[in-house]
């Protein structure tokens, strides 16, 4: 699983436990509803602005929706945590 996989699936998770829709999310958060389901298919990086702007509109944090996401400095490489 990559990092983006994993953001998606905490993307997902945040905004049906929120009750919005992906379209109602674009607009809570000024992006587009394309935009998200990009984001929660994993099919797209989110930068760090697009991370605070979702995190805000679900009533979250930037660090809920990386959960499970790790950077090992050593290997050089991310862990995924499932």
């Amino acid at each position: 699983m990559k990092p983006r996989e994993r953001f998606a699936t905490n993307l997902r998770k945040a905004r049906t436990q929120k009750g919005v829709s992906q379209e109602e999310l674009g607009f809570l958060c000024d992006l587009h509803r394309t935009e998200i389901s990009l984001l929660e298919r994993g099919g797209r990086e989110p930068r760090l602005g697009t991370i605070v702007k979702l995190a805000s509109s679900l009533e979250t944090s930037p660090e809920a929706l990386c959960e499970g996401i790790a950077w090992l400095p050593k290997k050089s490489k991310f862990q995924i945590k499932k």
